[in-house]
């Protein structure tokens, strides 16, 4: 993915203040009816400048028409920004998508297409070095794909034929082998096409809270355009006249325009702050529910242990003793690269004090390829190899009738029985027996776990270990509670039990298995290396397809909410302060003993009145970066969370206005403004 964009940077900025201009369009911008008011109560003071004759100074209200239509234009901007960061970033995707050729399939032979020819059944085959056209589902063969295309940095996966790592995806380059993939979307409709219309917003649609909010802004501006309507009468009562202008401006600093112009920008900087950690959030209603989130049940494997397992004892078989293991494992495992095959060499040296650090002279390294599943070396007549059993002993028929394949079997068990994964070593057609690799529990779990915990989260490891491996990797990670052996019937009816208690519950999988939790669960997250069904059934995609970002994923959900919250605090609070500017210097003529409440000392009524109505113009563009960044979230209980947002953002929402708009007052008395 790209990186992340600063904020106020010329490629952002440029586009954002052309397409703020645009959304002014009263068709897109009554989807935000504060903000619609505000630019039809500009337009009526526009008209009302123009025909004059309402007793005011025209360069006093020239400049509260300049201002309330830099309000509007503020509020477009905010939203436009948002809008073209997740654009800058839907760019990066599409740079992804070109067009590419297809070798399709027919009767008799193949065919050299255009991938956007292709439809959804069409047969495909894709050979080594090549792109992927079209996502799809392997049908035939198996081989190394490098998604890093989607991902940013994802390290090569092996992709096969049946399983539930079948699925593939558009724009993705095969690394070994060849595979028959059968399409599985119509041009415009794949994977990567969502994406990138989810990415750029264009299918974004509210969440709960934000229509409950707009609800209730809309709510507040009908109240206040009824009050504001009313005064005339109290006016007319008191022997005096107030100008439609001042009623004008009246009206935009009681309604919650600082909230409403920043609504939206919140709600997409939510779901780009998700791209940005590589997670596609199908709606902005997924990231709100991540933060509610209760329970989140999370895979043992690649999520609470590390994945890559280590190599933790040699187990050898048949008269071998482990020295001469250890030496045959650390032959076959000098040119493998990855984190397995170091961790069999570092415990050789370190337990049998093996010297080998480089391979004899004229030695052929049998690299690992889909197709056979073992590495290895060849040097003279000696050929070891290591691999998955069941794979060794296919290599060699004839040796699964041994007597040594008879122990190898007792002893692979006994790893498994333990958590374990046994990997079996070979010389020369001879099993020398086995390596112990075990699951290791990620450094720093516990603590995140805590973290979690703190938040108020309960965690449940799921795996199909057995109970007492379960029980013992669950203890060593600090999780609340495991569920073993566990089954895709478990896992849903485990899902169904919280939720019916009343929370909100996470779930990440990869696997057809894993789809109908991932449906049933409140957030679910897909892994991009998955399969299509899961994919679907989540309403979030892992493009990294690291299962321990659920922690991340369940911090920005909070993020969001809190953001939305503070800001919406910050706004009522604020105007509070503006009434206490604009209210005393309307009425003060009519009422002299509302002299009393102008605790600011403001100059004169129309200063009072253009300085709250600029604070409320500037404090739009001001709290973009905090819209966009998102408020800074950190674990602890509702209560003191909640006393730390009014003490921060309520409080800090009076004490601005009045230090702004008094700022403000004092430069245009100085100046002469008004």
């Amino acid at each position: 993915m790209a990186q992340a964009q600063s904020l106020f940077t010329p490629a952002l900025i440029a586009p954002a203040l052309g397409q703020a201009v645009r959304k002014l369009d009263p068709r897109v911008l009554i989807r935000n009816p504060v903000m619609f008011v505000t630019a039809c109560v500009a337009a009526l003071l526009t008209v009302l400048l123009v025909i004059g004759q309402d007793g005011l100074a025209t360069g006093f209200k020239l400049q509260l028409v300049v201002w309330l239509w830099l309000t509007v234009l503020f509020g477009t901007f905010a939203e436009a920004l948002a809008e073209g960061r997740g654009k800058a970033q839907a760019a990066s995707l599409r740079a992804a998508k070109a067009e590419l050729t297809a070798r399709r399939m027919k009767s008799g032979g193949e065919e050299q297409v255009p991938a956007s020819k292709l439809r959804s059944g069409d047969t495909v085959l894709i050979k080594t070095g090549e792109l992927i056209p079209a996502d799809g589902e392997v049908i035939q063969g198996v081989a190394s794909v490098n998604e890093a295309a989607i991902t940013g940095e994802s390290a090569p996966v092996i992709r096969e034929a049946g399983g539930d790592r079948s699925a593939v995806t558009a724009g993705t380059r095969v690394l070994s082998d060849e595979i028959l993939v059968r399409v599985t979307a119509d041009p415009g409709q794949g994977f990567l096409d969502r994406m990138i219309a989810l990415v750029e917003g264009a299918e974004r649609q509210k969440t709960p809270n934000e229509v409950a909010l707009t609800i209730l802004l809309v709510g507040l501006t009908i109240i206040f355009l009824i009050a504001v309507a009313t005064v005339p009468a109290f006016a007319a009562y008191a022997g005096g006249a107030i100008p439609v202008a001042m009623l004008a401006a009246l009206l935009i600093t009681l309604i919650p325009t600082t909230i409403a112009a920043l609504l939206s920008a919140i709600g997409i900087a939510g779901m780009d702050r998700l791209v940005r950690f590589n997670v596609l959030a199908k709606s902005g209603r997924a990231v709100e529910a991540a933060g509610d989130v209760d329970v989140l049940l999370l895979d043992k494997t690649g999520t609470i242990t590390i994945g890559d397992r280590q190599a933790s004892e040699f187990r050898p078989v048949a008269g071998t003793t482990p020295a001469e293991l250890a030496d045959a494992a650390l032959l076959a495992s000098l040119a493998d690269e990855t984190p397995e095959g170091r961790s069999i060499v570092v415990l050789a040296r370190e337990a049998f004090g093996v010297a080998r650090n480089t391979l004899p002279e004229g030695a052929e390294v049998i690299p690992f390829t889909a197709q056979t599943r073992l590495s290895g070396v060849r040097f003279g007549e000696t050929l070891v190899e290591k691999g998955a059993v069941d794979s060794v002993l296919r290599a060699h028929p004839g040796l699964g009738e041994t007597a040594a394949a008879t122990e190898l079997r007792r002893v692979t068990d006994e790893i498994a029985r333990a958590g374990g994964t046994p990997l079996a070593v070979a010389q020369n057609g001879r099993l020398l027996g086995a390596i112990f690799l075990k699951d290791v529990v990620k450094a720093g779990i516990r603590e995140r776990f805590a973290e979690l915990r703190r938040m108020g989260i309960r965690t449940v490891m799921i795996t199909g270990d057995n109970p007492l491996t379960a029980a013992a990797i669950a203890a060593e990670a600090g999780v609340d509670d495991f569920l073993a052996q566990a089954t895709p019937e478990d896992k849903l009816a485990l899902i169904r039990k919280e939720q019916q208690g009343g929370r909100l519950v996470a779930m990440c999988g990869d696997g057809t298995n894993d789809a109908p939790a991932l449906a049933q669960a409140d957030v679910g997250v897909a892994m991009n290396t998955g399969t299509q069904a899961a994919r679907e059934a989540g309403n979030m995609v892992d493009l990294d397809s690291d299962p321990t970002k659920l922690i991340e994923v369940v911090g920005l959900g909070k993020q969001l909410l809190m953001t939305r919250g503070a800001l919406t605090t910050f706004s009522v609070a604020n105007d509070v302060a503006k009434y206490f500017a604009i209210i005393p210097a309307m009425f003060v003529a009519l009422y002299p003993g509302l002299g009393v409440l102008n605790v600011m000392g403001l100059a004169t009524p129309q200063s009072a009145i253009l300085s709250a109505i600029i604070f409320n113009a500037l404090i739009i563009p001001l709290l973009v970066p905090l819209a966009l960044k998102g408020v800074t979230y950190r674990p602890m209980p509702a209560g003191p969370l909640l006393a730390r947002n009014l003490g921060i953002y309520g409080l800090g929402g009076l004490v601005a206005p009045f230090v702004g708009i008094k700022l403000i007052d004092l430069a245009v008395a100085a100046t002469g403004l008004a």
